[in-house]
């Protein structure tokens, strides 16, 4: 099923047959933002537009098809094949991953008990991220984060929306597979937020390589060490690290002797070395590899790589 079918599955019927009249590119699609009440608005190409009753898109929000009750009411009854219900645990998380690898996600009022969340009700805002994935788009990368036919402890560093889950994903694929003169290696992969493997019924929709072993919506510190104790890995991929709890997993891991592939919200290393839990990857050397984002060409443009002394490896 493509991306355009996998979409409509999602849609209210009026929200349907506007898609149904524009002319958009699916594959440029990023997200769509459905809010009770607001502007139909969509994303693509990281550039964001509303969408009028005829399909048209407009910089104009007086001229958006605003969202109605009836609209959020069928969509929640498609997302989970009629059964909210079942889907209680990923409500819980904030968002329900669908066929395809799509993330909808999901907020309205919380219900709390004993201090944690229960579950969202009257849910009044959707938000469905399109799942892209790339292949292919870390072939190149491959060789500076390998030395002496050893995988790098390596750390991706971008802002947010220029494509680090992207390559990343790409990265754990061509690890995994391995090629030209390079074995594959085992990969545990903690998908926090099930938007690298984006598993749909426990089953990836992203290709992530015949030796990758996947913990769908599970807490990285948890899962790091669940993957270390039962399923031997080479390397291990997580995704947004931050926390000084996310730190000393990553150093447990690696005392283990298994590598790390991870990922960070910044802009530079200075940028990492300037947040307090952060600095000590840095300036420990804990990382032998940076590879460093931008989007100023495009999305997931590679701006430079750097070794753990700070050599620049690759770059503009």
């Amino acid at each position: 099923m493509d991306k355009r079918n996998e979409i409509f599955k999602l849609l209210s019927t009026n929200l349907k047959k506007i898609m149904d009249s524009s002319k958009v590119d699916f594959e440029q699609m990023q997200e769509l933002r459905i809010r009770i009440n607001e502007p139909f608005i969509m994303i693509a190409d990281r550039k964001e537009t509303f969408v009028t009753g005829e399909g048209k898109l407009s910089l104009d929000d007086g001229e958006a098809y605003i969202v109605t009750h009836v609209d959020i009411k069928e969509m929640l009854e498609f997302i989970s094949s009629y059964s909210l219900y079942a889907y209680e645990d990923e409500i819980r998380q904030g968002f329900i991953t669908v066929q395809g690898g799509h993330r909808i996600g999901l907020a309205g009022k919380v219900v709390l008990e004993n201090g944690k969340i229960k579950n969202v009700k009257h849910i009044s805002f959707i938000n469905i991220r399109v799942s892209h994935q790339v292949k292919g788009c870390s072939e190149k990368l491959i060789k500076y984060i390998v030395d002496q036919k050893q995988i790098c402890h390596t750390l991706i560093i971008s802002p947010p929306r220029c494509g680090k889950t992207t390559l990343l994903r790409d990265m754990i694929r061509n690890i995994s597979n391995g090629g030209e003169g390079r074995p594959g290696i085992s990969v545990g992969v903690v998908d926090e937020r099930s938007e690298i493997g984006a598993c749909y019924r426990g089953i990836p929709q992203n290709d992530l390589g015949i030796r990758t072993d996947i913990l769908d919506c599970c807490p990285k510190v948890d899962g790091m060490m669940m993957l270390i104790r039962s399923m031997s890995p080479g390397v291990i991929a997580v995704d947004e690290i931050g926390s000084r709890e996310d730190i000393d997993a990553l150093e447990y891991v690696m005392n283990c002797g298994c590598k790390i592939i991870a990922t960070v919200h910044g802009n530079s290393i200075d940028d990492i070395k300037n947040k307090p839990v952060l600095r000590r990857l840095v300036e420990e050397k804990i990382f032998e590899r940076y590879i460093v984002l931008s989007n100023q060409e495009k999305t997931g443009h590679v701006q430079s790589i750097f070794d753990e002394r700070g050599v620049q490896l690759f770059g503009d």
